[in-house]
């Protein structure tokens, strides 16, 4: 009874040994993951990624001053017609400013691909202000219309400015870009992502 059970063992050993076996065999194999020429592909593939919007406002002054002229009668005429009529114009200018990457340039310096790891710099954020002239709230103005167009040129002068300067909205920008890169990443393969500001040294064995 011992050595018929010890027989049932052995078949029932071998049987599992051989469909472990075949499970492995068979089994698909996972895909490669791409190299860092076809990840940089991959990556300019999304060119332009918009990673935030805001709409701001503001209330801009404007005073052109008299521009001088190559005649000396000319100028005093100028001039004595803006004390009379100071040229101003007040307004509440809207607009709409975007935040986003350009990957389009992107290469392989910015980019190290060690094992599952994969570490990117991101570009320089781009910020595009967008004026809206018809949600433009004139105050009070006695410009012409060139004057009228500098003014709006002023405005959206000092709008990229301030956003270039806002630490806050330029880290929600970033924020964005780097979770739709860990996506992209992620979804080819890769099972750890970091965007960094400088890329590390590669790893040396021991």
């Amino acid at each position: 009874m011992l050595r018929f059970l010890s027989r049932v063992l052995l078949v029932l050993v071998a049987l599992a040994a051989g469909a472990v076996g075949s499970f492995l065999l068979l089994r698909p194999k996972p895909p490669a993951l791409p190299d860092t020429p076809a990840l940089v592909t991959r990556v300019r593939e999304v060119a332009r990624l918009e990673t935030l919007q805001v709409s701001l406002y503001k209330k801009v002054e404007f005073s052109p001053q008299p521009q001088a002229t190559d005649a000396l009668w000319k100028d005093v005429i100028n001039w004595a017609r803006y004390s009379i009529n100071t040229p101003m114009g007040r307004a509440i200018v809207f607009a709409d400013v975007h935040f986003g990457y350009d990957f389009s340039r992107l290469d392989d310096s910015a980019m190290r691909i060690q094992g599952t790891r994969v570490d990117v710099v991101l570009p320089p954020v781009e910020v595009k202000v967008e004026l809206k002239p018809g949600e433009t709230e004139i105050i009070g103005s006695n410009l012409d219309s060139a004057q009228t167009t500098l003014l709006l040129e002023k405005a959206r002068e000092a709008f990229e400015r301030e956003v270039k300067g806002d630490v806050r909205l330029k880290a929600r920008a970033r924020r964005s870009a780097e979770n739709t890169l860990r996506v992209l990443f992620l979804s080819a393969g890769f099972r750890e992502v970091n965007v960094v500001d400088v890329l590390p040294p590669p790893a040396t064995a021991g």
